[in-house]
C-alpha cells in the first residue's frame, strides 16, 4: 500500500518520525547522565530535548494519521496502525506530562518526571516495532512493484 502523504517520492510520516524518536531517546540519555552525575546542565538538556521531541511528535503524527486513514479495513494493518497511532498518542501524553512537570524548575526534575520519560520511552519501544511491522512486514507506505532495481522515486516513473 502506497504512502498518501509524499514529499520526493516518499512518505513524509516515515521521514518526520526519526525526530521524535531521536529527541525523546536523546532525552531520556540526559535524564540518566544527571542521575549519574546529578549535574543540573543535563537535566536541562533533557528538558529541551523532550521539548523538541514533543514538537516533533505533532508535526510527524498527522502524516501518519493520514497515511491511517488510507489502509484498507478489516486488515491486519489497520488494526496495527491503530495500536501504533494510540499508543504514539500515550507515548507524547507521557513525556507532556513529564515535561510539565520539569516547567518550574527544569535543572531540577523530580522523580515522576523521571517515571513518565521512561515510562514513555518504553513504551515507543513497542510502538516503534509495530511501524517496523506495518512498513516492513506489511508494506503499508511502500510503492506499488517496489522491488531491488526499482527506478529512482525522483524519475517520476513508476516502481514496477
Amino acid at each position: 500500500m502506497e504512502s498518501k502523504a509524499k514529499l520526493f517520492g516518499h512518505p513524509i510520516h516515515q521521514m518526520l518520525i526519526v525526530f521524535p524518536l531521536g529527541l525523546l531517546a536523546t532525552g531520556v540519555v540526559f535524564d540518566l547522565i544527571y542521575l549519574g552525575t546529578s549535574h543540573p546542565t543535563m537535566a536541562i538538556v533533557a528538558f529541551w530535548m523532550i521539548t523538541a521531541g514533543i514538537v516533533g511528535g505533532f508535526v510527524a503524527a498527522p502524516f501518519g494519521w493520514f497515511d491511517w486513514f488510507a489502509i484498507p479495513s478489516n486488515t491486519r494493518a489497520k488494526a496495527l496502525g491503530l495500536q501504533h497511532g494510540l499508543g504514539n498518542v500515550v507515548v507524547l501524553l507521557l513525556f507532556i506530562v513529564s515535561w510539565l512537570l520539569r516547567r518550574p524548575l527544569p535543572e531540577e526534575p523530580g522523580t515522576w518526571a523521571f517515571m513518565l520519560s521512561f515510562a514513555g520511552a518504553g513504551l515507543v519501544l513497542v510502538t516503534g516495532w509495530l511501524g517496523g511491522e506495518l512498513v516492513d512486514r506489511l508494506g503499508v507506505g511502500v510503492d506499488k512493484g517496489a522491488h531491488l532495481d526499482a527506478p529512482s522515486s525522483l524519475s517520476k516513473r513508476p516502481a514496477s
